[in-house]
């Protein structure tokens, strides 16, 4: 089972009323949870194939609730004409390939469709995340080496 494929069980999870699936395949067993709030995060994975797990918890004290509506406040705060990149996945994101490269954009950089505009880590392996529109980055929205949720606003694009 790829990443993709439990990204869109955890989709179809949060879309509907089950409260638990456990999916085994031979050496794979994945169990995603929903919680109350609508919250849906991989519980736990094991496998001697490639595992993928939730990012650790928000900061100390937290509930989930509020950081769901930290990650989304960028969003509300978004004029009408610029458009957001989401992260297509859980893990930690990099502005950079290295620390010793310059970042794949800045503030004011043009970006096209297929440019890679940032690097999301999952399980040591490095996903390139590349644009799928053109225009101009206004804003970046999340810390680099900072971890990120599915469907977190990244950066904003005026078209």
């Amino acid at each position: 089972m790829d990443f993709k494929q439990i990204q869109e069980l955890v989709k179809m999870i949060n879309k509907s009323n089950i409260g638990e699936l456990t999916i085994e395949q031979k050496d794979f067993r994945i169990t995603i949870k929903q919680k109350e709030e609508q919250v849906t995060q991989v519980v736990q994975a094991v496998s001697a194939a490639p595992v993928y797990s939730a990012p650790p918890p928000p900061v100390a004290g937290q509930p989930v609730a509020q950081a769901a509506e930290k990650a989304k406040a960028p969003e509300a705060a978004t004029p009408s004409n610029l458009i957001t990149i989401k992260s297509p996945m859980i893990g930690t994101f990099y502005r950079k390939s290295s620390p010793d490269k310059p970042n794949f954009v800045e503030v004011g950089d043009e970006v096209a469709p297929g440019k890679v505009v940032c690097i999301i880590e999952a399980m040591k392996l490095f996903n390139e995340i590349e644009s799928e529109i053109s225009g101009k980055i206004v804003k970046v929205l999340v810390e680099d080496a900072s971890p990120v949720e599915y469907d977190q606003p990244l950066f904003l694009v005026e078209p």
